[in-house]
């Protein structure tokens, strides 16, 4: 299956199965390049959001007008800050940011029970590097690019270059298909 990217200085399409890296300096800009990667091309699509609750993922969505009818949200954070967590047919919450089997089985789950073309968005692998250790960020990461190959979807998996050594922003970069280096200004560097 072929999706459409919408980013700038990126293939104008990639395969089923593709996982991307977004390398950032800061979150600044990473908004506008998650909801370009999310707005076209998606019959449902999953945010996976270790930095920022639910209700915040919401409002990025709204901002950027991302049809919000197509969204689920798996927040891993709230439970971590105490805040109060209702889940609804669309928003769903984990046991705490650091638990990769919840993670991923809830990966698992909504890739298996839609259909049509899926995309998802892992907002960020840094704090989940922070929350869980270097090492189980990249099993995670390891195990949710198989699930999109198995299941025909393409994935956004953030990075903040500035907490990681450059020996494990390494070790991340070698297991996607593309990278999209962001930096402070804005500008996109893609390698594809």
């Amino acid at each position: 299956m072929e999706y459409t990217l919408e980013i700038d200085d990126t293939p104008e399409t990639i395969t089923g199965g593709t996982g991307i890296l977004l390398l950032h300096p800061s979150t600044g800009e990473t908004d506008r390049i998650d909801t370009d990667f999310l707005k076209v091309d998606t019959d449902h699509f999953l945010v996976v959001s270790t930095r920022t609750t639910a209700r915040e993922v919401k409002q990025k969505l709204e901002y950027y007008d991302v049809d919000e009818e197509r969204a689920e949200i798996l927040d891993t954070l709230s439970i971590e800050r105490g805040y109060s967590r209702r889940k609804t047919d669309t928003v769903h919450y984990v046991a705490a940011p650091d638990d990769i089997d919840g993670i991923v089985e809830h990966i698992d789950g909504f890739l298996s029970e839609h259909d049509g073309k899926l995309r998802l968005s892992f907002d960020s692998v840094t704090e989940l590097a922070y929350y869980a250790g270097d090492d189980d960020a990249l099993e995670a990461v390891d195990r949710i690019l198989e699930l999109l190959e198995e299941y025909d979807a393409v994935g956004l998996f953030h990075l903040s270059e500035e907490p990681h050594d450059d020996e494990l922003v390494e070790s991340f970069r070698e297991r996607f298909d593309g990278i999209i280096d962001l930096d402070e200004d804005g500008s996109v560097d893609a390698d594809f």
